[in-house]
């Protein structure tokens, strides 16, 4: 199913408003201020707090230990929030997770010393770092996975658990969080793997209509990925191959 998740869907219009409204944090927004506006400032730094656990899983796979790596990713937001660092960096294609990871680069290579200075001197932190929580979600490396790799397979499950986040809490909202968590095990399963009776048995209902949940929880979690991904890409054509991108990353080893 996660492979159909870039396919073009008729279905994707209006239902993505009213209740199922997105965020409006969007890095096309964040590009066009380029830190000057206060809007572009607060929408880079939602979109930081959600993605700064790729670039946590990207320095600990570049061989540095868990202490130096929270240190690490702490002093690179506290210096990625200076205005005037943002201006000063290319577009990369115009995708946020390609953005961050470049940024992350040059930081690592010329901005560390200065910045841990800073830090030490008594920086305030800008992004609350949970230490262990960041160690559960670091996988230590196995096979051949580059680092790079690796960033590109935490950012692809990072876009999932916010979805599924996105999910979740649109159906609690709607007083309807048993049937999700009854009707979640199968939004990725094959079609021909999911027991309707069974399902129907649960929810209370009839088969056809158990069906019919399925297929409007699958819908909607196409809609929420593709606005999940268009929200970290400054081009509306981007979206697609984006969407592909990480698909393939989730299958990597």
């Amino acid at each position: 199913m996660i492979g159909r998740m870039t396919e073009s869907s008729s279905q994707h219009r209006s239902s993505c408003t009213g209740r199922h409204s997105f965020h409006t944090t969007r890095w096309s927004l964040v590009l066009s201020a380029q830190g000057k506006a206060p809007d572009g400032f607060e929408s880079l730094e939602a979109l930081c707090r959600l993605y700064w656990r790729p670039l946590y899983a990207y320095i600990r796979h570049r061989g540095h230990n868990a202490h130096d790596a929270q240190d690490l990713t702490q002093a690179f937001f506290a210096r990625l929030l200076e205005k005037e660092w943002l201006a000063a960096v290319s577009r990369e294609k115009g995708r946020f997770r390609s953005f961050l990871l470049a940024a992350m680069k040059h930081f690592l290579a010329n901005e560390w010393d200065r910045a841990n200075t800073k830090k030490r001197g008594g920086r305030v932190q800008v992004i609350r770092l949970d230490a262990e929580m960041m160690e559960n979600l670091h996988v230590p490396s196995v096979g051949v996975m580059s680092p790079e790799g690796v960033f590109d397979k935490r950012w692809a499950l990072t876009v999932m658990e916010n979805v599924m986040g996105r999910l979740r809490q649109e159906h609690e909202s709607a007083g309807k969080l048993p049937e999700y968590e009854k009707l979640k095990p199968w939004l990725t399963a094959d079609r021909g793997e999911i027991d309707y009776q069974t399902l129907a048995s649960a929810l209370g209902t009839e088969p056809v209509s158990a069906r019919s949940a399925v297929h409007r929880l699958r819908r909607r979690f196409r809609e929420a990925f593709r606005e999940e991904v268009a929200a970290t890409v400054a081009d509306a054509a981007d979206v697609e191959d984006e969407m592909r991108a990480l698909v393939m990353a989730l299958g990597e080893t």
